[in-house]
Parts: structure tokens; C-alpha cells; sequence
């Protein structure tokens, strides 16, 4: 289907007014770092204070976006960012794992027990709840093709966890804590996914123009092909609220088509894109303020060693060079081009869907959150979140899950 662009302003017109009552502003955390080493409390908390103190941010980065309940090397304890998070006041967009398993009782489980330490404390910080993270995309062709491994999930396993999730914590301090699903843009102009859609108060888009290798991705057009992708995802949502839950530009690594990784581009990308169309206009979570997937040959840390100073100025300019007519009629091309496919063959790469390296863990929603999605029209690997909230599960867990030893990143 053809979208105009009128019908696309007039969606996302639509999706503003319905929005959550705060943009939020938070980055990704996955549950390991770079050396495969579990985090605990302490690095929870550095995480969140420098991202409270960041020198001339565009806003209080006070919120989080986590890929797993439980704490890495257990079944099914609570993750330890919880307890950071109550200490800091850190708002909490929730991640539940769903690829490769039939259950989620574990991360059920662990956020129950949650709850019941810190009660309210914790109930009032979590905004929200994502249901799996990029489980339809690594599904897609496009998906299977970037990583032929991956695990994912389709609509029905989605949905049914969604109405588990619901059903279990009807008559908790949470019951009204709004539910959705992060995956590619592409996955969501997929009307094969619309079931999804459907079943979700929101919907979360990770979006990666570094990897879109196949429509010109010179840092130049990044803030066009976001414009594109976003809009097209707009659209689709139905008047649903779109938060972007994954976006940003590597300081460092390999060249990619035409996109080339220096901390002058990530600051270009994180004007254009974060300045111009997100901060304090959407919920936004920044990829990323530390490194966490060992993994990835790209590293997307906008702070070293979680210093409060950034690599480079985040102080938002007055003036951008992306056109604002771009953005709309881009959207509708890249929206015939992936609907109603099973499939989708365009689409964007996430640092955090296919990096994970394991085939049981799948690349994308991972706790580390940069392992290498890729939702491009060109077979591309990014780092994907999807796989870093399997990283946040732990050896224990995933072994209990998968059957079988994941390599965690």
C-alpha cells in the first residue's frame, strides 16, 4: 500500500497528541560488558549518574531502557539495575526476552519478586513494558539473511506473551503501565506483523541509517533516511504512540557503504537526528552511553569510561541541514516498498538484533544492546538490543531456556 504524504503527516500529527504525557529521554543498558563480564548495582548506578550529569545534554537523560528482568548468572533473580534505579530515581522502560523459548515466566518471575522488595519505589519508575525486541525482524528474510542463525519470534508468540504478561499483572501496582514491542522499522510496515500492532498500547522502533548501505548512507542523508524510516513507521502504528527505542552512530570502526564512524559524524547524527527530531518530542533511548557488546566492530559509547564529559558536544544547534520535506516523501516509498511482505527486504540494521553471536540468544534485544541487527536492504550486521537483553540473562538461565551454552556478549 502507497502512503501519501499527507496520510503520514496526518499519522504522525496523530501519534504526537496520543504520546506518553513525558518524552523521555534514557539510553539502552544490557546486563553484561565488553569483557562478557555480568553487571551488578555498582555498574547500574555509575551508568545512571552519568547519564543524569552528562555536560550539555539537550535534557535529563533519567531514564533506562533494560532488555531482561533477571540478573545475568541467574534463573531468575531480579536484574540489579532495579536497585540502582530506585536509588537514582531512574525511570524504567522494562524488556521481557521472547525469542527462541515458550515461556516467560522467568522474567515474570523476577520482576514479581521485584515488586515485592521494593514495591512502589520501583512500581512508579517503570513507564513502560516491551514485550521481546526484535524478535520479527530476525524472522524477516531480510532478518534470516544478515543472520541465517538468529532466533526470533512470530505475531503469535508476540501476542500470546503479551496476553500472558497482561493477565499476570492485572491486579499489580503495574497494571497500567503501558505494554508494547520494539523491533525494526521495516518489522512494523510488515502487515504480516500487524497482529502485533493490534495488541500493544505503543510501539518501539530501532533505527540505524549507518547500515542502510543500500540507499546512500553518507552521514549527510542520515537525518533523510531516519526521517523515512521513522515516518514510514508512523504510519503504520495506526495513531499508536512511537517511541524510538534504538538510534545512534558509532564514534569508531569499520566503513560501512558510504557511512563512515568518527566522533565527528556521531555528533553530526546525534544534531540531526537526535536534536532535531527526538529530544524532548518523542520517547527517546539513545544508542549508546556506554559500549556493552565485546562483540560488535562498531563501538557506539558517547561518554569514555562513563564520564559525565561526552566525546563530543551534546549541545543541541539551532539550525539543521535535513531538509524537512524530505522526511515524508521518503516515507512513503519505504513504506510500499516493505508492506505486506512476509518479508521485509528494506529496512534498517540494529546494533543490538544480530551481534549477539549466538545462535541461541539471537542478535537482536540483547542486555548489551550492540550486537549487529541488520534490517537493510543489503545484507548488513548492526548491533542489536535484542540480543543484549539475552546477555542480561545470564549463562544460567539461557542454558535452562536454550538447553544449550550461549556465548554471552
Amino acid at each position: 500500500m502507497r502512503v501519501s504524504t499527507t496520510s503520514v503527516l496526518t499519522a504522525g500529527a496523530l501519534a504526537s497528541l496520543v504520546s506518553a504525557s513525558e518524552n523521555y529521554l534514557g539510553f539502552n543498558s544490557g546486563a553484561m560488558k565488553t569483557d562478557n563480564s555480568a553487571k551488578f548495582k555498582s555498574d547500574f548506578l555509575a551508568e545512571f549518574n552519568t547519564a543524569q550529569g552528562l555536560k550539555g545534554a539537550p535534557g535529563k537523560f533519567d531514564a533506562v531502557r533494560l532488555y531482561t528482568n533477571i540478573q545475568a548468572y541467574s534463573t531468575s533473580d531480579p536484574i540489579q539495575a532495579f536497585d540502582a534505579a530506585v536509588e537514582t530515581k531512574t525511570k524504567i522502560l522494562l524488556g521481557l526476552w521472547t525469542s527462541g523459548t515458550d515461556s516467560i515466566d522467568n522474567e515474570m518471575t523476577a520482576l514479581k519478586s521485584a515488586l515485592k522488595t521494593f514495591g512502589k519505589d520501583l512500581a512508579d519508575l517503570i513507564i513502560g513494558v516491551s514485550i521481546g525486541s526484535e524478535d520479527l525482524y530476525r524472522v524477516s528474510v531480510t532478518g534470516l539473511k544478515n543472520d541465517p542463525d538468529g532466533v526470533g519470534a512470530g505475531p503469535d508468540v508476540i501476542t500470546k506473551f503479551i496476553k500472558e504478561f497482561k493477565s499476570n499483572f492485572a491486579d499489580s501496582d503495574i497494571a497500567s503501565v503501558p505494554i508494547g514491542h520494539v523491533d525494526t522499522w521495516d518489522a512494523w510496515t510488515n502487515g504480516t506483523n500487524k497482529a502485533v500492532i493490534d495488541a500493544v498500547d505503543w510501539i518501539g522502533v530501532d533505527e540505524y541509517p549507518y547500515y542502510e548501505d543500500s540507499k546512500g548512507n553518507d552521514i549527510k542523508n542520515s537525518g533523510s533516511l531516519f526521517d523515512a524510516a521513522y515516518d514510514a513507521t508512523i504510519a503504520a502504528a495506526g495513531g499508536k504512540p512511537v517511541w524510538v527505542t534504538e538510534t545512534g552512530y558509532p564514534y569508531t570502526g569499520i566503513k560501512w557503504g558510504q557511512a563512515v564512524a568518527s566522533v565527528e559524524n556521531a555528533e553530526y547524527y546525534w544534531q540531526e537526528v537526535g536534536c532535531r527530531r527526538l529530544f524532548n518530542k518523542t520517547p527517546t533511548f539513545w544508542y549508546n552511553l556506554r559500549d556493552s557488546n565485546g562483540a560488535n566492530k562498531q563501538s557506539f559509547a558517547i561518554t569514555n569510561n562513563l564520564s559525565t564529559t561526552p566525546r563530543f558536544n551534546l549541545t543541541c544547534p539551532t539550525t539543521f541541514d535535513t531538509p524537512s520535506s524530505t522526511s515524508s516523501s521518503s516515507s512513503s516509498s519505504a513504506t510500499s516498498t516493505s508492506t505486506g511482505t512476509s518479508g521485509s527486504s528494506t529496512g534498517s540494521v540494529s546494533p543490538t538484533s544480530s551481534a549477539t553471536g549466538s545462535s541461541s540468544s539471537s542478535s537482536s534485544g540483547s542486555a548489551s544492546g550492540t550486537s549487529g541487527s541488520g534490517s537493510s536492504a543489503s545484507s548488513t550486521a548492526a548491533p542489536d538490543s535484542g540480543a543484549a537483553s539475552l546477555t542480561m540473562i545470564g549463562s544460567t538461565f539461557v542454558a535452562a531456556v536454550f538447553g544449550a551454552a550461549l556465548v554471552l556478549f
